[in-house]
Protein backbone atom coordinates (compact mmCIF):
# COMPACT_ATOMS: atom_id res chain seq x y z
CA UNK A 1 0.00 0.00 0.00
CA UNK A 2 1.64 3.01 -1.05
CA UNK A 3 1.07 6.46 0.57
CA UNK A 4 -1.59 7.94 -1.41
CA UNK A 5 -3.83 4.81 -1.14
CA UNK A 6 -3.57 5.67 3.47
CA UNK A 7 -4.40 8.76 2.42
CA UNK A 8 -7.44 7.83 0.45
CA UNK A 9 -8.62 5.33 3.57
CA UNK A 10 -8.42 8.14 6.14
CA UNK A 11 -10.02 10.67 3.84
CA UNK A 12 -13.03 7.91 3.38
CA UNK A 13 -13.48 7.21 7.26
CA UNK A 14 -12.95 10.87 7.86
CA UNK A 15 -16.38 11.45 5.31
CA UNK A 16 -18.05 8.57 6.96
CA UNK A 17 -17.36 9.68 10.32
CA UNK A 18 -18.63 13.19 9.76
CA UNK A 19 -21.53 11.72 8.11
CA UNK A 20 -22.48 9.65 11.00
CA UNK A 21 -21.95 11.39 13.96
CA UNK A 22 -24.72 14.17 13.64
CA UNK A 23 -27.36 11.27 12.72
CA UNK A 24 -26.68 9.70 15.66
CA UNK A 25 -26.84 12.68 17.80
CA UNK A 26 -30.21 13.62 16.08
CA UNK A 27 -31.12 9.84 16.63
CA UNK A 28 -30.39 10.12 20.57
CA UNK A 29 -32.42 13.72 21.03
CA UNK A 30 -35.62 11.88 19.32
CA UNK A 31 -35.07 8.90 21.38
CA UNK A 32 -35.01 10.75 24.54
CA UNK A 33 -37.58 13.24 23.58
CA UNK A 34 -39.81 9.61 23.26
CA UNK A 35 -38.95 8.33 26.75
CA UNK A 36 -40.19 11.62 28.17
CA UNK A 37 -42.82 11.46 26.48
CA UNK A 38 -43.33 8.00 27.67
CA UNK A 39 -42.84 9.31 31.18
CA UNK A 40 -45.41 12.13 31.15
CA UNK A 41 -47.57 9.71 30.01
CA UNK A 42 -46.98 7.45 32.62
CA UNK A 43 -47.40 10.05 35.07
CA UNK A 44 -50.72 11.05 33.60
CA UNK A 45 -51.81 7.59 34.61
CA UNK A 46 -50.99 7.60 37.90
CA UNK A 47 -52.40 11.21 38.02
CA UNK A 48 -55.73 10.00 37.02
CA UNK A 49 -55.40 6.93 39.32
CA UNK A 50 -54.73 9.08 42.13
CA UNK A 51 -57.62 11.50 40.93
CA UNK A 52 -59.74 8.26 40.81
CA UNK A 53 -58.82 6.47 44.27
CA UNK A 54 -58.82 10.57 45.93
CA UNK A 55 -62.41 12.19 45.08
CA UNK A 56 -61.59 13.78 42.46
CA UNK A 57 -58.56 15.44 44.30
CA UNK A 58 -55.13 16.33 42.41
CA UNK A 59 -52.07 15.36 43.89
CA UNK A 60 -50.43 18.44 45.44
CA UNK A 61 -46.86 17.07 43.76
CA UNK A 62 -45.55 14.39 42.01
CA UNK A 63 -44.16 12.78 45.54
CA UNK A 64 -47.96 12.00 46.38
CA UNK A 65 -47.11 9.86 43.40
CA UNK A 66 -44.05 8.68 44.55
CA UNK A 67 -42.47 10.10 41.43
CA UNK A 68 -40.50 12.89 42.48
CA UNK A 69 -37.32 11.46 42.05
CA UNK A 70 -37.83 10.80 38.41
CA UNK A 71 -35.47 12.49 36.51
CA UNK A 72 -35.92 13.09 32.68
CA UNK A 73 -33.11 12.02 30.08
CA UNK A 74 -31.10 15.01 30.59
CA UNK A 75 -31.22 14.73 34.37
CA UNK A 76 -34.09 17.16 35.37
CA UNK A 77 -36.28 16.36 37.23
CA UNK A 78 -39.95 16.78 35.70
CA UNK A 79 -42.34 19.87 36.37
CA UNK A 80 -45.61 19.38 37.90
CA UNK A 81 -48.22 21.97 38.59
CA UNK A 82 -51.61 21.16 40.24
CA UNK A 83 -53.66 24.36 38.56
CA UNK A 84 -56.85 24.36 40.83
CA UNK A 85 -54.74 25.65 44.39
CA UNK A 86 -52.95 27.85 42.12
CA UNK A 87 -54.29 31.94 42.75
CA UNK A 88 -53.88 33.99 39.10
CA UNK A 89 -52.05 32.83 36.19
CA UNK A 90 -48.53 33.40 36.28
CA UNK A 91 -47.08 30.27 37.32
CA UNK A 92 -49.11 28.15 34.69
CA UNK A 93 -47.65 26.95 30.91
CA UNK A 94 -49.27 29.64 28.62
CA UNK A 95 -49.57 29.47 24.60
CA UNK A 96 -48.82 32.14 21.81
CA UNK A 97 -52.05 33.66 23.28
CA UNK A 98 -50.87 33.55 26.63
CA UNK A 99 -54.00 31.24 27.47
CA UNK A 100 -53.39 28.30 29.84
CA UNK A 101 -52.74 25.15 28.48
CA UNK A 102 -54.11 23.09 30.91
CA UNK A 103 -56.75 24.07 32.96
CA UNK A 104 -56.10 20.79 35.31
CA UNK A 105 -52.55 20.86 36.25
CA UNK A 106 -49.25 21.21 34.13
CA UNK A 107 -46.90 18.38 33.56
CA UNK A 108 -43.26 19.13 32.19
CA UNK A 109 -39.79 18.41 30.92
CA UNK A 110 -37.48 21.31 30.39
CA UNK A 111 -35.84 19.38 27.41
CA UNK A 112 -32.27 19.75 26.58
CA UNK A 113 -31.11 22.95 27.46
CA UNK A 114 -32.60 22.18 31.33
CA UNK A 115 -34.38 25.72 31.55
CA UNK A 116 -37.95 26.95 31.15
CA UNK A 117 -40.27 29.63 31.63
CA UNK A 118 -44.10 29.95 31.41
CA UNK A 119 -44.76 31.10 28.07
CA UNK A 120 -44.33 28.59 25.17
CA UNK A 121 -42.89 30.81 23.10
CA UNK A 122 -39.91 32.07 25.03
CA UNK A 123 -36.40 30.64 23.91
CA UNK A 124 -36.18 28.84 27.09
CA UNK A 125 -39.52 27.06 26.70
CA UNK A 126 -39.60 25.79 23.09
CA UNK A 127 -37.53 22.28 23.93
CA UNK A 128 -39.40 21.74 26.69
CA UNK A 129 -42.10 18.63 26.47
CA UNK A 130 -44.97 19.85 27.61
CA UNK A 131 -48.38 18.16 28.41
CA UNK A 132 -51.17 20.46 26.59
CA UNK A 133 -54.92 20.62 26.48
CA UNK A 134 -55.27 18.33 29.79
CA UNK A 135 -53.65 15.36 27.98
CA UNK A 136 -54.74 15.51 24.46
CA UNK A 137 -51.35 16.47 23.74
CA UNK A 138 -47.91 15.30 24.81
CA UNK A 139 -44.77 16.37 22.98
CA UNK A 140 -42.34 19.06 21.92
CA UNK A 141 -43.40 22.80 22.37
CA UNK A 142 -42.39 23.35 18.70
CA UNK A 143 -44.55 21.16 18.00
CA UNK A 144 -47.61 22.09 19.82
CA UNK A 145 -48.06 25.64 18.34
Amino acid sequence: MNMVEVMIVIAMVGVITAVSIPMYSDYRYRSMVAQTISDIMGIGILVAQFQSDNGGQLPASLADLGKNALLDPWGNPYGYLNITKVIGKGKLRKNKNLVPINSDYDLYSMGKDGDSKGPLTAKASRDDIVRANNGRFVGLVSDYE
